[in-house]
């Protein structure tokens, strides 16, 4: 086969254009929402898509604590945190954590479905979660990421 004149488009750093999406995660499945995310934060969405090249856009996530977890998740999942010490494990059930911090929730189930390399930090700081339906990035202009996956 003659692959002369095909050529892969690689982004470059400073032709990245991004946009931001508004979520809103009342009565959404936790690991679902969490995957379409972590694609749209990584930049899989678009057609320019570069894996060694930070091209994904921003996501702002609204009323976190209003996640659906099915099944008795919401009383047998527990998240297990380590100090470093010996002795330092804590254990935090699902149901502790939605009612002390729910952004923390989403915060470590995109963490952990983000690659783990360099870009990971990058990305996730392009991730807002809110517990309640208010924000304070309407200066973004945000769309809803409904209309693309969801």
């Amino acid at each position: 086969m003659n692959t002369k004149g095909f050529k892969t488009y690689l982004a470059k750093p400073g032709e990245v254009q991004r946009k931001w999406y508004i979520v809103d995660a009342t009565n959404k499945p936790l690991g679902r929402l969490a995957t379409q995310i972590a694609k749209v934060l990584q930049g899989k969405h678009k057609p320019t898509y570069t894996p060694h090249i930070d091209v994904g856009d921003g996501v702002i996530i609204i009323n976190a604590e209003k996640v659906y977890l099915s099944g008795k998740k919401r009383e047998q999942k527990t998240y297990v945190f380590y100090s470093g010490y010996p002795s330092g494990n804590k254990d935090v059930p699902f149901k502790v954590l939605i009612e002390k911090n729910p952004e923390k929730v989403f915060q470590l189930a995109v963490k952990r479905m983000l690659p783990r390399n360099k870009l990971r930090d990058k990305r996730l700081k392009r991730l807002k979660v809110y517990a309640g339906p208010n924000h304070p990035h309407e200066n973004l202009k945000p769309e809803p990421l409904d209309k693309l996956y969801l």
